[in-house]
């Protein structure tokens, strides 16, 4: 297997897209696939992300692949090391773990029209497919803000996705940039064991109560013994979760909710100071909304400050930030998010002409079929691709949904021996165009505040306009009217079949 360098299909990336990639190639009987993994495991985010308290906002039995359930979920939202120890199962129990070549960093991918195929560069060899799947997912490169000094600092550096586990924070004086999803939950992991911690807030998130707990064994019996439970359970936590779309699109609907993040505001910040730095001046959903419990009682603590002010300047033994206020301190982490709408894998891939697709979104933006196929990259299809961010709900389900479509493909290939499939640029702009339309009135381009959502030009390339059902409606078959279909190959360039006239709806 690992001298094989060959294959129908290269996947980059072991993570959720990858491993469920990998798995349903494996159900539908294909085996000519190799999944190339920098990291020495799968698991993708849920490997690397191992800050303290880190865990899923997202409900566990939602927050899974629907055809490996698991009953045996310790509560309702999971740990880290919980989904790790999923994924390592799933990799393990359907059999995809042989086909995963870890240590294999991609430094490059180019579509070769001589051959019809991808040529995948690693840092161990080089790879070849008839179709690549990238896999690599939006939160797999840190991001970290380009502050003047920040190669000055003596001190020690980390961002949450990279935690520095043997650096011991007890007792030091810690700045912490950036108020999101990860920070709410290591601050008050790290608040009782710091001597100070300076907390930059540029932007106040909306912060909501979490409702989680333990599950009894007696219900892990229950849910193992009698498997449409756990289905039905499953199915009423997604329908409780995409009813919550209807005010990410129409936000004066998110008045209630915002109401009830104040309540939870106010009962766990006193001090109506503090509360007042605390309090977003955005509508509801325009950035991430968070689930957290403990997060307001931790700022509370004599040991910690909010500065509501981003980071400005760097110096060897301080921090300063842009209200000008300085503080000394002996270690900063960075909670600072990811490359989203830059895609860092985009720069690594080339299409027809030896086109870089970072070139092209750069140009044009970000923009995919179905969040799916890019036009002038045949057979490639991207997992987790533009516009398929959710807000709402388990973006487990969009995955499959995109998996279930690169299936069809696949199948519509091998039945009408297919050389090559490659997205109509119509397709692209149709389909674009529509869902920039739905998003006119979201609340993510509506709502008045900054986001990692938009990109430079505050366009929104991340956020999948409406209902997760929608989408996987749209995904239920591969529709080859949106595509150019290659029977054949021509000398060194590829002869397209008569493309069939049709609506890309």
């Amino acid at each position: 297997m690992f001298e094989q360098r060959d294959f129908r299909v290269v996947i980059i990336g072991a993570g959720f897209s990858g491993l469920g990639m990998a798995i349903r190639l494996k159900q539908q009987g294909i085996d000519d696939f190799v999944v190339l993994e920098r990291g020495g495991e799968v698991g993708g985010t849920w490997r690397d992300n191992t800050y303290p308290g880190a865990a899923c906002d997202v409900p566990s039995r939602l927050y899974s692949f629907s055809f490996a359930r698991n009953p045996e979920w310790s509560r309702s939202f999971s740990p880290q090391q919980e989904i790790l120890d999923y994924l390592r199962g799933c990799a393990d129990s359907f059999g995809v773990r042989p086909h995963v070549l870890f240590d294999h960093a991609v430094s490059e991918s180019w579509w070769d029209d001589a051959s019809g195929v991808w040529h995948v560069e690693t840092d161990r060899g080089t790879f070849t497919g008839q179709v690549l799947v990238s896999a690599v997912g939006g939160l797999s490169e840190p991001l970290i803000p380009d502050i003047p000094g920040l190669g000055s600092f003596t001190g020690r550096i980390f961002h949450s996705a990279t935690w520095d586990h043997e650096y011991d924070l007890r007792g030091r004086r810690v700045a912490v940039v950036g108020t999101g999803a990860s920070a709410i939950q290591f601050v008050p992991q790290i608040q009782p064991d710091v001597s100070r911690l300076h907390l930059f807030q540029r932007t106040p998130p909306w912060v909501m109560r979490q409702i989680d707990r333990r599950f009894a064994r007696a219900e892990k019996r229950l849910f193992r013994g009698i498997p449409i439970l756990d289905k039905l359970a499953r199915a009423a936590i997604y329908w409780t979760h995409e009813s919550y779309v209807v005010g990410f699109s129409k936000p004066k609907l998110l008045k209630a909710a915002s109401r009830l993040a104040r309540l939870h505001l106010r009962r766990q910040v006193r001090d109506p100071k503090l509360r007042a730095r605390l309090t977003p001046d955005y509508t509801m959903g325009c950035k991430r909304v968070l689930l957290s419990n403990d997060y307001y009682p931790s700022l509370t603590k004599p040991n910690v400050e909010v500065i509501a002010a981003g980071l400005r300047e760097i110096t060897p033994t301080t921090v300063i930030g842009t209200d000008g206020s300085e503080r000394a301190v002996d270690a900063i982490i960075f909670g600072t998010g990811f490359h989203v709408t830059d895609m860092p894998g985009a720069q690594h891939l080339r299409g027809r002409d030896g086109k870089v697709l970072a070139d092209v979104w750069r140009s044009n933006g970000a923009a995919a079929y179905l969040g799916t196929t890019i036009n002038g990259f045949p057979n490639l299809f991207t997992l987790v691709g533009p516009n398929t961010g959710l807000g709402h709900n388990s973006l487990v389900f969009m995955i499959e949904s995109q998996i279930s479509y690169v299936l069809d493909a696949l199948r519509h290939m091998a039945a009408d021996d297919l050389a090559a499939v490659e997205v109509r640029d119509d397709a692209v702009s149709a389909f674009n165009d529509d869902v920039q339309r739905r998003l006119e009135g979201a609340v993510w381009t509506s709502g008045g505040c900054k986001s990692w959502y938009l990109d430079e030009h505050g366009r929104n390339v991340t956020m999948w306009p409406g209902s997760t059902w929608r989408f996987r409606r749209a995904t239920r078959r591969f529709d080859p009217a949106a595509y150019h279909l290659y029977p054949a190959w021509t000398g060194s360039t590829l002869e397209p079949a008569a493309t069939v006239a049709g609506s890309v709806d």
